[in-house]
């Protein structure tokens, strides 16, 4: 396996993927990894639905698409751009052989009496599950498969409720597209440390620190 700050650093979002199967057993040890993220008071509020059906596949994939067309409708997308970007989303879900549907639930978080902390509560639910995404993302790129994390469940959670099922103390938040990759993407371009790191406090760039080292 290759060590962590390569596999960080060569991990890429996949979204064309060949027509080979995951294994259950790689699909178990990716999420194996996920169950081994940071947690919130260790309470795990991460919920995994794996989807490897083609018709709940291609049910999932349209109602999330057909949700987004109607966003895009009331943001004034025209008709034809709109069909072409929902149908590409589409395709990319189809073909990937695993789709992995995360949702957070709130059992096991602490249950505050105040609106203001049980929203931070959430917060951290949230925070939990991009770590156990983050695990999940590498323990798949470890085992040479590509995958890509999208946001979509977020905006249309009723819509994946209906057709997964999904318990109303289960709240849908991400889907991550798994298969293995027909292509390896473009490394995407990074913001240096000087740009985001703050040493000691706001107005004190990491760049000017280093400069002092």
């Amino acid at each position: 396996m290759m060590d962590i700050v390569n596999l960080i650093k060569t991990r890429r979002s996949v979204r064309e993927f060949s027509s080979r199967q995951i294994g259950v057993s790689v699909v178990r040890e990716v999420l194996e990894a996920a169950r081994w993220a940071p947690s919130a008071h260790n309470a795990q509020p991460w919920r995994f639905i794996i989807v490897t059906t083609a018709n709940v596949k291609h049910n999932l994939a349209q109602a999330m698409a057909d949700a987004w067309k109607a966003d895009l409708a009331k943001d004034g997308v025209a008709v034809g751009a709109r069909e072409k970007m929902a149908n590409a989303s589409v395709d990319c879900l189809l073909r990937a052989s695993v789709l992995v549907v995360a949702c957070i639930s709130t059992e096991g978080m602490i249950e505050y009496a105040d609106e203001a902390r049980l929203k931070w509560e959430r917060d951290l639910a949230l925070q939990s599950l991009g770590a156990a995404i983050q695990n999940l993302l590498l323990a798949a790129h470890a085992n040479e498969l590509g995958a890509c994390w999208f946001s979509a469940p977020a905006f249309c959670k009723k819509d994946v409720r209906e057709v997964l099922k999904v318990p109303l103390d289960v709240e849908p938040q991400a889907l991550i597209a798994m298969g293995y990759p027909a292509g390896k993407p473009k490394t995407p371009s990074r913001k240096t440390l000087a740009q985001f790191v703050y040493w000691d406090y706001w107005g004190r760039a990491f760049g000017q620190r280093c400069a002092e080292l």
